[in-house]
């Protein structure tokens, strides 16, 4: 016997209903599904050539970007043995085959999966910057063995080049003040910008050069000490210097190298008395040693083949005299706007961090702590003044750069205040840093940052376009789903009333 009509309807409303809502909890799991899955994650890896070192940083970040630069953190830090690879003239295979130890700790953490879509780069500085003006021959010798091993690495090579100086300090500049969260930041569940007031200077010194880095308080005069960029969807524009030879080994060289000098035409010639040096230290060294380096000039003709034995006598205001006399600070025709040997630069204003070896002497010196500029100055003078035999009982396992503390330290003070024109009020103004959030502060890090602007994300405008029409079919599922439950319940009613 047939069913009546209203019986029929009725089953076929209920199932129309029972298939949408099972429809819509499918639509509804599938898109929890997409929310709740982590972002896919990229990976890149930078060498950082230095003068003196190599380090191997791995970064990673989401593969959706916010606003269209890599929200980066930090995954490794290696530090490859041996010198920089500027020091392997006479070895360039070398130089490629010192790399792979810490290569391999960077594909051991990487997934293999991503190991062709990750970029790797090697950015050389002042020692290769140094080695090219020498030598350019050896210096593409090295750059080609470097290549050379990295090239055959599974990651995707970018390359091995000498970064210009401008590069090296804005580079540092991005790095600092998106560690510290000033190019953006996650609050209230959204990225946001802060304010441009709040960007702090950048103050970086390696083996071979130092670099200044800030927003000035008005236009930038000499274009070739500017630097623009884009960042998460911000323009930036800001001063950036690189002084060659004022790094803090061929600082060392030069105010040797400028102290034998005077005492090679007197009748001890053989014996320099450095006041930099602690009393009761001394060393021979060869002559040919100080004139290695382009950084290194010699007044008249010089027997490089004899030896110097060098003589501390402690004396820190002989010190700072032999160290301003490698800074032109009378070739500056408009002071206000300039800080030594003819250089542009605009009033020094804002926060700034030193890191490097500005950070490495000073937290030698337990000066890292923000203390005014007179303990800071009374510190290094009273180190200067400790006999040597002193200081080596008070440090015994760092011989290596014990010597070159008291140099460094009056150095740092000089270059900071009469170079680059800190105040008394000022230096309170400046932190000693070589770490902020976990993170390593140096060039490479804001390298990865404005590469990741040119890597394209994992297409987040299409996750929204599929969001959209998930939860749009998910409602039309939602009306129909409630159309056909309604419908039943009524042909139920009148089925019943009969």
């Amino acid at each position: 016997m047939a069913r009546p009509w209203k019986e029929r309807v009725f089953m076929a409303l209920l199932g129309a209903a029972t298939v949408s809502g099972l429809t819509m909890l499918v639509l509804v799991l599938v898109e929890a599904t997409n929310v709740l899955l982590p972002a896919d994650t990229k990976f890149g890896i930078v060498f950082d050539a230095g003068s003196s070192h190599t380090s191997l940083f791995v970064y990673q970040w989401p593969a959706d970007k916010a606003k269209d630069t890599g929200v980066v953190s930090q995954a490794l830090a290696c530090q490859v043995e041996g010198p920089g690879i500027s020091s392997y003239t006479s070895d360039p295979a070398q130089a490629g085959e010192s790399l792979r130890g810490c290569l391999g700790e960077a594909l051991a953490l990487i997934p293999k999966a991503k190991h062709r879509g990750t970029p790797m780069f090697l950015g050389a500085t002042a020692g290769m910057r140094l080695l090219r003006q020498k030598n350019s021959s050896q210096a593409g010798d090295i750059l080609a063995a470097v290549s050379g091993v990295l090239s055959q690495s599974p990651v995707d090579f970018w390359g091995a080049e000498v970064l210009s100086g401008r590069d090296e300090g804005a580079f540092g500049w991005i790095t600092i003040n998106y560690v510290l969260g000033l190019l953006i930041k996650y609050s209230s569940g959204e990225w946001t910008q802060p304010a441009e007031e709040t960007l702090v200077g950048a103050l970086d010194m390696g083996g071979a050069s130092t670099q200044i880095s800030f927003v000035p308080g008005g236009p930038i005069l000499d274009e070739s000490t500017q630097a623009t960029f884009r960042l998460y969807g911000a323009n930036y524009s800001i001063y950036t210097h690189s002084y060659l030879c004022f790094g803090r080994d061929q600082m060392l060289q030069r105010l040797l190298a400028g102290l034998a000098q005077v005492r090679l035409s007197s009748p001890t010639a053989g014996l320099v008395r450095h006041p930099c040096y602690h009393s009761g230290y001394q060393a021979t060294l060869s002559l040919a040693s100080l004139y290695e380096s382009p950084c290194v000039h010699a007044a008249a003709p010089l027997n490089l083949t004899q030896n110097l034995t060098v003589e501390g006598t402690g004396s820190p205001g002989a010190c700072v005299a032999a160290i301003r006399e490698l800074f032109n600070f009378s070739s500056c025709k408009a002071p206000a706007d300039c800080a030594f040997d003819g250089v542009y630069q605009p009033p020094v204003q804002g926060p700034f961090y030193a890191f490097s070896n500005f950070y490495y002497t000073f937290s030698f010196l337990n000066l890292t702590s923000r203390q005014p500029l007179g303990t800071a100055n009374t510190t290094v003078w009273e180190f200067c003044q400790r006999p040597w035999r002193l200081v080596e009982a008070s440090y015994p396992e760092q011989e290596h750069w014990l010597r070159d503390h008291c140099a460094s330290g009056l150095y740092i003070l000089t270059l900071l205040l009469e170079g680059y024109g800190f105040s008394a009020e000022t230096w309170a103004n400046i932190q000693f840093q070589n770490q902020a959030g976990g993170t390593d502060i140096g060039w490479t890090l804001g390298y990865m940052l404005n590469l990741t602007g040119m890597i394209p994300a994992k297409a987040p405008a299409q996750w929204r376009a599929q969001s959209y029409g998930v939860w749009t079919a998910g409602v039309v599922f939602v009306v129909l789903t409630l159309a056909a439950i309604v419908g039943a319940a009524a042909v139920h009613l009148f089925w019943v009333q009969d």
